[in-house]
């Protein structure tokens, strides 16, 4: 049993957990992710490790509550206890150990770029994020990549920071040169069009695509990806490959795969389901 040590609501469907997981903390890297099940029998669920204490033994989980078990496990108070975490999972991000850096984070995906900004920060790497939400309540991990680099943060709505897209901020600081590698992490659409920005420039890009994960060990077969025209599995094989070789509209297509079933699970878990006889 992991217990949850503290709770905080990062934007309205965005929520993060500290939970005791000592093994875990200690030996974790950036880009892992862990597979959490709330309770016996359970749907599992892959979230990738947002930040790691192993002086408290603790991991910091941050969820988006779009679904049946995610609105359920950020539901959960201080002091509950999650049944299973497993993990570290998946391959380490892959960093450099020098030069500058740029990360681009958009909604709950800038909560997996802060672990990767960290340890490049900590390697002595010059690090810029680009972090981006809907409007200032959706901006999430402003103040802890602020302490790692320059941070330029975009809403569509212009509420904080400048008003657009983080492509159109990621283009700027390209054009400016002397970035050696781009992290980004977010939204497929987001991550597809980072990987299109910086393909005229040359730049080695990493993408994220943790949000096609399933079951996170490779037997369902759910996060079947296509790169550089060879067949992967994000949680095995990932989850982060250069975006310039992944095929996006395969990966947007998987997406689809379960959201009928997924909406019948919100639907039912609001009492509006129907059983047919």
């Amino acid at each position: 049993m992991h217990t949850i040590l503290a709770k905080k609501q990062l934007s309205p469907n965005v929520t993060r957990l500290d939970v005791l997981a000592p093994r875990i903390a200690e030996i974790k890297k950036p880009g892992q992710f862990v597979i959490l099940r709330a309770r016996e029998g359970d749907e599992r669920i892959p979230l990738t490790i947002a930040d790691a204490d192993p002086t408290q033994g603790t991991i910091a989980l941050v969820i988006q509550a779009v679904g049946k078990s995610t609105r359920e496990i950020v539901a959960m108070e201080v002091c509950d206890a999650i049944r299973d975490i497993s993990g570290p999972l998946g391959h380490p991000t892959e960093l450099i150990s020098s030069g500058r850096a740029l990360c681009v984070g958009g909604g709950v995906g800038t909560a997996v770029v802060h672990p990767i900004a960290k340890a490049l920060h900590a390697q002595g790497v010059q690090v810029t994020s680009v972090i981006g939400g809907r409007a200032k309540e959706w901006v999430i991990f402003e103040e802890e990549l602020n302490r790692l680099g320059e941070v330029i943060v975009c809403t569509d709505d212009g509420s904080h920071g400048r008003k657009g897209f983080v492509t159109d901020a990621a283009k700027e600081v390209l054009e400016a040169g002397g970035i050696d590698v781009v992290y980004a992490v977010g939204p497929v659409p987001m991550m597809r069009a980072v990987a299109n920005l910086t393909r005229p420039f040359g730049v080695h890009t990493i993408v994220s695509l943790n949000p096609v994960m399933v079951d996170g060990t490779g037997m369902c077969g759910g996060c079947r990806v296509d790169v550089g025209g060879e067949t992967k599995f994000a949680c095995v094989d990932g989850p982060e490959f250069d975006g310039h070789q992944v095929d996006f509209d395969l990966l947007a297509d998987r997406l689809q795969t379960y959201r009928e079933f997924e909406q019948r699970a919100n639907a039912c878990a609001d009492g509006q389901c129907r059983i047919r006889r």
